[in-house]
Formats: C-alpha cells, structure tokens, sequence
C-alpha cells in the first residue's frame, strides 16, 4: 500500500497512532500490532488477498455463532483493522479441551445445505460455496476437482497424480458419509491461528468459513498437529466421532488441504498427496 500502516489506521480510524510492531502470520500481507495515543492496541492487516472477504468471515462467525474472535474495526480493498487480542499460540493441554469445546458448540450451528452465501478463501485460494444438498458432491466438486484444476493450471500437480485423484472421487460415496446436518466450521484451525491464554481459547484467527462435515474440521486439526488426544477426547465426550474417521477417513479429508499446499508451494507436498492416495489404495 502506497501510505504507511500507521498513516493507513490513523486514517481508517481517525485516531492518532504512536507505535506500530511487526507480528507473526504475514506470510500472505503484512500484520502489524498498532499502538493508539489512548492506550489500547489494534492489529492491521495488508495483502493482495481480498481483505473483505476475511472481515465478511470474521463477522459471520461473529453473528451466526459464540466462537471467539476479533471485533472488525475498518475493512477496505487493501486494509483490514481488527480488535488485538492477548493470547499465545503455544497451546497446552486445557487449551485444547477448551478448543473442542469451542468448536463443538460452533459445529452445532446448522444450514439446510452444504456451502455458503457466498465465496470464501483459504489462505489466497478462493473457495466456490454454491448451495449443495449432497456434501459429498459438494466435497468432490467445490474442494477436491477445484483444487486439483488449479494446481494442474500452476503446473504443480502432474498429470498422472490428478488421474488418481480423479479415480478417487468417482469412488467418494464409498469412502465418506452424509452427515445428518451441516455445521458450521472455522475451516484453518492450526497453531497460528489460535490464541489461548491461562488455559483457555482468546480467539480463532484468519477462518476459512461455510457449511460442511464436521470431519472435515477434525481432519484438518489433525493433520496441521494443532492439536493432540486432550482435543479429541473432550470433542468425542461432547459430540462423538463416528468410527472410521481415524483409519480412513481423516485421510480423504486430508487431500483438499494438500492440494491447496501443492498448488501454492509444490515440492514435498506433492509427495505427501501421493503418499495419501497410496494409503487410501489409489
């Protein structure tokens, strides 16, 4: 952006900025910590990605559901100012049960299908949310066939990889099941994008929202590490898990998200997708 972050929110909030310290989680933009001449802090956003469609994630998340996280102050084509919230992103034991809990009631929030009002993102990869009845169509259509179509577009998945990626899907009704409903889910929850504080959650961070599987939430939890057997045990207990998830299914799940990192970054993620099928046997 041609002004400087602090002249940017000084602007965007017509308030008098003293400090500005660079965080961790720019990897896409820039996030800075902003310090206001009344004493209380901000954190702006900067990027190519679509910044409102962040803030339009954030403030449904808000309004649709009791899952912590920051208040939207100031959004436009290339600056998003969001409440600072305290918090720490190494997360113990009573943070991850207090993470399930969380995220059980978040999963309690229900649409009559599949999908959202509209787009979203996952990091700077567009997400299609077109209303669907069937989640396993809308998984092999919105995430799986859309990722693979735009990492074979980038030259980062070959050829041979997406026709065993394509065998799978055809064969999708066998590996997963329709839910009884849909649940509304974060869709990032890894490390970075938790804070917790003195055991408890402060708030969930740069979400990737719509409607699905709750599996699908669990699945990626479980293959960023995020969280360990504290997490599962306290979802299990306030939910369930179906069986299979752990020995099958996770790993279908676990694609959409390789494919979006084989898109963006190749090299060993293209490695670890063909790993996967090979477990799954294809």
């Amino acid at each position: 952006m041609a002004e400087s972050i602090a002249d940017a929110v000084a602007r965007a909030l017509e308030a008098d900025v003293v400090d500005t310290t660079a965080l961790e989680g720019g990897q896409i933009g820039s996030v800075h910590r902003v310090e206001l001449a009344d004493g209380s802090s901000v954190v702006a956003k900067t990027g190519e990605t679509p910044l409102e469609v962040e803030a339009f994630m954030l403030e449904a998340l808000a309004s649709e559901s009791e899952l912590p996280v920051p208040e939207v102050y100031h959004t436009d084509s290339d600056l998003l100012v969001l409440e600072y919230v305290p918090g720490t992103t190494d997360h113990g034991p009573a943070a991850a049960r207090d993470a399930a809990d969380h995220l059980t009631r978040l999963h309690g929030v229900e649409a009559e299908a599949f999908g959202f009002e509209r787009d979203t993102l996952t990091g700077p990869v567009r997400q299609p949310n077109p209303w669907t009845d069937s989640w396993i169509a809308f998984y092999r259509d919105q995430r799986l066939a859309h990722a693979a179509e735009l990492a074979l577009e980038s030259g980062s998945l070959s050829p041979s990889l997406a026709k065993r990626l394509e065998t799978l899907s055809s064969e999708l009704e066998e590996l997963l099941s329709e839910p009884a409903a849909s649940a509304l889910i974060h869709g990032d929850v890894w490390t970075t994008n938790v804070l917790s504080r003195d055991g408890g959650v402060t708030a969930f961070l740069d979400p990737a929202t719509y409607y699905a599987h709750p599996e699908i939430e669990l699945a990626y939890i479980d293959w960023t590490g995020t969280f360990g057997e504290p997490f599962f045990e306290r979802y299990r207990e306030r939910r369930g898990i179906e069986a299979g998830f752990f020995e099958r299914r996770r790993y279908v799940y676990r694609l959409y998200p390789l494919l979006v990192h084989v898109h963006l970054f190749g090299g060993q993620y293209g490695r670890r997708l063909e790993a996967t099928l090979e477990r799954l046997g294809y």
